[in-house]
């Protein structure tokens, strides 16, 4: 993927009308979709079917989250927080790590939909232009490991 300010301003450009408004529309979304979302234009039948059945039925969380899943595979929550009256969402790409070694994707608003939508347009701009201090690594990426990998135990 390529970095194209054209694209990065259309992003930054939604990013403000979704932080103005009060409620998703369908508009929004298909907005979203089309300015962001390269995988939702090439992706198969069930997962496109099954986002746009939740955006005609008006199921803005879980659209929110099923187009995180799928535009950002990598990226999960980690984090939605109701304080105030303002839900504050974070998505991460490890969410086992502590929150400092973390790079996270963080947005607030007063509807949940609507945080949920700002942290993604957050990772996505993350994902297309990382930062000099994402770049580097102050732990490096692993698997978890199922089971023990060292026994620490002191059997004496």
């Amino acid at each position: 993927m390529s970095y194209r300010p054209n694209h990065e301003e259309r992003l930054v450009s939604l990013e403000q009308r979704l932080r103005s408004t009060q409620a998703v529309t369908a508009g929004l979304v298909a907005e979203l979709i089309a300015h962001g979302c390269v995988r939702f234009a090439a992706c198969g039948g069930a997962a496109r079917v099954r986002i746009n059945r939740l955006i005609e039925s008006g199921a803005w969380i879980d659209a929110a989250l099923a187009l995180t899943e799928l535009e950002l595979p990598q990226w999960k929550l980690r984090r939605l927080v109701c304080d105030g009256g303002e839900w504050h969402c974070a998505l991460s790409k490890q969410p086992a790590l502590p929150a400092a070694l973390d790079d996270t994707a963080e947005a607030c608003h007063e509807s949940l939909s609507l945080a949920i939508l700002l942290a993604f347009i957050e990772a996505l701009r993350q994902q297309r232009s990382p930062s000099p201090a994402s770049r580097l690594r102050t732990v490096a990426e692993v698997r978890p490991v199922l089971g023990y990998a060292v026994c620490c135990d002191n059997f004496a």
